[in-house]
Order: structure tokens, then sequence, then C-alpha cells
């Protein structure tokens, strides 16, 4: 006759609920750390200037015109290209923070028309500081 002892044989077990949950607070801290580059979603060849300012505000509110005269505003595409619209979805970013700065980036075959309208609406919002983007020209280009 056998005796059985007073333990039982269980299968070994290894709790991953705390170690999902470590993992996951993990993931949560590196997402929100994690510094995120701005990378334009449009290519825009840019007009060049031989005096450039270094002082690049971070917080500048980016308006980029491409060739054909469209408008995007921190990379969101403004559908109609109206002063109305334009200042519609500027008031909508920007909020009502007039002192921020703006940088207009338009490409160097952009009609000066759409750089006119862009200026215009900026203006009549009340944005004091505006900022053109331009390049260094290459060395050896005729100025």
């Amino acid at each position: 006759m056998r005796i059985a002892s007073g333990r039982r044989e269980d299968d070994f077990e290894i709790n991953v609920i705390s170690l999902i949950d470590v993992l996951l607070t993990l993931l949560m801290f590196f997402v929100m750390t994690t510094t995120f580059v701005q990378h334009s979603s449009m290519k825009v060849t840019l007009p060049e200037a031989s005096a450039t300012e270094d002082g690049s505000d971070r917080q500048a509110l980016t308006i980029l015109v491409d060739t054909e005269g469209r408008y995007f505003i921190d990379n969101n595409e403004v559908l109609n290209p109206s002063v109305d619209t334009l200042k519609e979805a500027l008031v909508r970013v920007a909020g009502d923070d007039r002192s921020r700065a703006v940088v207009l980036r338009a490409d160097a075959m952009t009609p000066h028309q759409a750089v006119v309208t862009a200026m215009d609406a900026l203006g009549q919002l009340g944005f004091e500081r505006l900022s053109l983007a331009t390049t260094r020209p290459k060395a050896g280009a005729k100025p």
C-alpha cells in the first residue's frame, strides 16, 4: 500500500502578468521621452540668400508653400488656397497666440502670389514675427 505524502505534484507555473505590466510601463516611458524629429513631408527647394539667421525658434509655426501654390500648416494641407480658409486654418493651429514665431518655407519656384497670400493672412491675423526660410548659396555660384 502506498502512503501519499502531504505534497501534491503541481505543474510548474511562471506568473507573467507582473512582467507584462513592467514591460508596458517601460514602453510607455520610452515613447513619452523620445524626441521626435520633425521631417518635412514635402520636398521644397528653398531660395538662396547669403545672410541667414541661426537663432531658430523651436516652437515656431511652419507654413510650407509648394511649387503649385498649395499650403501646408505644420504638415497638414489646407485644401482651399483662399485667404479666408488659410486664416481659419492658422487660427485652428495657433489659437490666440499671436506672438508665436512663424516660418514661411516657400519653394523657389512658388508663384509670388501664393507667398503674398500667406503673408497677407498672417498680417490680417496679427502675427508679427515672420521669417522666410532660405538656404545659403553653394560655393562658386554666381550671386
